[in-house]
């Protein structure tokens, strides 16, 4: 999930000397001003640990001036800091200003590519979820599929970033994926023609003529409006009131931290949705829930997957920690921290990690993600544990032990609610049809315990 960037501290004065070292110290004052100060006083300060910069421009001399060919010394410092911020963690990257442009456009909704999400995991790339509607998608790519090569260069040991970056191009350009399914004897190329990838971040259906079902793809600018929109619709078309809601995250990446308080919110009157806290537990910022605009207290099934991540997990453990939904499905991806994006002078920028992240009742879910109260499995689909995991990503932050843990019941074919079936149910898709069958089961009680009147009330615990 992403945060605004912070306002940026004054810069440390140029120096007319050494300007290999000018250009070094300028590009780290300007990742976000953090650093200035800090190498004004380095400067003054031989032990200090910026000394290192002098081994830096003189290896930078030794290229220049020794490599067998020609050197791109945008390109080399470009690496070095790329190379920096590698070692922080998966999700701390510097994006030079092509890749930071494409940041920018996916998080409005609209890019050039392919259509894939993806991430690392065992040194190998994974599909985490094909979007909707896009070349991927109508070429059959499925989420647990593994990327071999991308334009014929071989992906092991790419990161996330590494991977959009060779996804995304101009429409009309054409990109080479070599894939490995299992069950496949042997790999195979699929030729993808990129496309405008739009990225519609709500779709809404309705069941039964009373159950809304709303999906949200991803948290992007307006993802908020367009819930709102959604459900309103679904009122409309359920002749004004609805019995029930299906919330589907799973495949939702995460996106803006601000766009899932504000869904979050729709659904709770009141009380902490989320808490930020940065380094050593400072600067802790608690996002509370309003009651205007809330919906009603209709119930609510959220369903969620391994693929379920970051923005969309605030959202789960929100509603989970409130009692305000039923999680069904299987254990979320466990992205437990919040980045902010930094815009440099250059087009470059820097996607930075700032805090960690806790539920309303305190849990931090960095490894562990969000245990469904019911755990249903999809027929068919791959071992949960094959898909890629915060957990499996290198240099992960490892989880605290903090709040209450969920406990989750299994629920199969065989023990989920069984009433006869209505027209529409998606046969193969078991978790939505175990959350309209609860939905179901949950109007059967209801309606049973209005006939039996005050009799029912006065047994009622």
């Amino acid at each position: 999930m992403l945060l605004p960037p912070p306002p940026e501290l004054p810069r440390a004065p140029r120096t007319a000397t050494r300007i290999r070292r000018l250009v070094l110290l300028s590009l780290c004052a300007t990742l976000g001003g953090l650093f200035a100060a800090r190498v004004a006083v380095a400067a003054h300060d031989p032990a200090g640990p910026y000394r290192k910069l002098d081994v830096f421009t003189h290896v930078l001399s030794l290229i220049e001036n020794n490599y067998v060919e020609g050197v791109d010394e945008t390109r080399l410092i470009y690496g070095a800091i790329e190379g920096m911020v590698r070692t922080l963690d998966p999700h701390s990257t510097f994006m030079d200003p092509k890749a930071y442009s494409a940041l920018k456009q996916e998080t409005d909704g609209e890019y050039g590519g392919v259509g894939l999400e993806v991430a690392p995991k065992n040194d190998e790339l994974v599909v985490v979820a094909p979007i909707d509607d896009s070349p991927a998608s109508r070429a059959g790519l499925l989420t647990g599929d593994r990327l071999l090569e991308i334009d014929g260069v071989p992906t092991r040991g790419w990161k996330e970033q590494d991977g959009a970056r060779a996804l995304m191009g101009a429409p009309g350009t054409s990109c080479s994926l070599k894939v490995t399914r299992a069950g496949w004897r042997e790999s195979r190329t699929f030729t993808l023609v990129r496309d405008v990838v739009r990225i519609v971040s709500v779709e809404q259906k309705l069941y039964d003529g009373k159950f809304g079902y709303v999906k949200v793809k991803s948290f992007q600018d307006r993802t908020d409006l367009y819930l709102k929109k959604a459900l309103d619709d679904l009122r409309t078309q359920a002749g004004g009131r609805l019995d029930g809601l299906v919330l589907d995250l799973r495949h939702n990446p995460g996106g803006l931290l601000e766009q899932a308080v504000k869904v979050a919110d729709r659904f709770l009157f009141d009380g902490v949705i989320v808490t930020t806290k940065g380094r050593g537990g400072r600067h802790a910022e608690v996002e509370r829930a309003h009651a205007k605009d809330t919906e009603p207290n209709y119930p609510i099934m959220l369903l969620v997957d391994g693929g379920t991540a970051s923005a969309s997990e605030i959202v789960a453990g929100a509603l989970q920690d409130h009692g305000r939904a039923v999680v069904i499905g299987t254990a979320t991806f466990g992205k437990g921290s919040v980045q902010t994006v930094i815009e440099l002078e250059d087009g470059s920028g820097v996607k930075l990690t700032i805090a960690r992240y806790y539920t309303p009742s305190g849990r931090s879910i960095q490894e562990k993600g969000i245990v469904p109260d019911l755990l249903v499995r999809q027929r068919g689909a791959m071992v949960d544990d094959d898909l890629p995991r915060e957990r499996n990503l290198p240099n992960h932050f490892k989880g605290e032990e903090a709040g209450r843990v969920v406990p989750a019941s299994t629920a199969s074919s065989a023990s989920a609610p069984q009433l006869p079936r209505q027209p529409g149910d998606p046969a193969d898709d078991q978790q939505l049809k175990t959350a309209l069958d609860t939905l179901r089961t949950w109007q059967v009680f209801k309606t049973s315990l209005q006939q039996q009147g005050p009799r029912a009330a006065s047994a009622s615990p």
